[in-house]
């Protein structure tokens, strides 16, 4: 009988050990994985590093002629704009009614220090902001939408400044630069790179 019982004994410390093995397992299993979370999330850019710096795609199939997207790089939207032939011909013309018309005070790289601003004729790639304090142009891009012999642009509704399909400010508009043009390339004919260029990423 004593024997028996000690049996018993010795069974339900067994079970117990093994249950107590398991669950410290499990515990420690379970506390590697809360540990490594934060480690592994450390290996990922930041929000703040991707929106520093990280370019931007955009498929440009995806673009019709005379429309433009607005994708977003550095927290700044980005404005695309499929230029059509009679888009590009009324970019000629108005130089004489222009603030810098050859692009030699504003911010552009150097393959955009030209009439079009860009390094294809057909896309405009210029950052959305009014280079007067930040407000956002609106497109207008049909011939005579602002005034008779507007030309088609952007205007900017905060303080009136204008600016053609070329990015490039108008006379008497409070801003005194044309609009920026950042980094860009064009990895494969459908794809624009935002951000990143033959220097690689700025």
């Amino acid at each position: 009988m004593a024997d028996q019982a000690l049996l018993a004994d010795d069974e339900v410390d067994l079970s117990r050990r093994k249950f107590l093995t398991r669950a410290t397992i499990a515990t420690g299993a379970l506390g590697t994985v809360f540990a490594a979370v934060p480690f592994i999330e450390s290996w990922s850019p930041s929000e703040r590093a991707r929106a520093q710096g990280a370019p931007t795609e955009l498929d440009l199939a995806k673009l019709e002629p005379g429309q433009m997207a607005t994708p977003v790089w550095r927290r700044s939207p980005i404005y695309v704009v499929r230029r059509t032939p009679d888009m590009l011909a009324r970019i000629a013309g108005h130089d004489g009614e222009l603030k810098d018309p050859s692009s030699q005070h504003s911010e552009q790289p150097a393959y955009a220090r030209n009439p079009l601003r860009s390094r294809t004729p057909e896309f405009l790639v210029l950052i959305g902001t009014c280079t007067h304090l930040g407000c956002l142009p609106k497109q207008r891009f049909a011939q005579g939408e602002i005034y008779p012999s507007w030309p088609g642009g952007f205007f900017c509704p905060c303080h009136g400044s204008r600016f053609d399909l070329a990015g490039r400010v108008f006379d008497g508009s409070p801003a005194s630069v044309n609009l920026k043009v950042p980094p860009y390339s064009f990895p494969n004919p459908r794809t624009l790179l935002i951000g990143a260029d033959e220097k690689g990423v700025t």
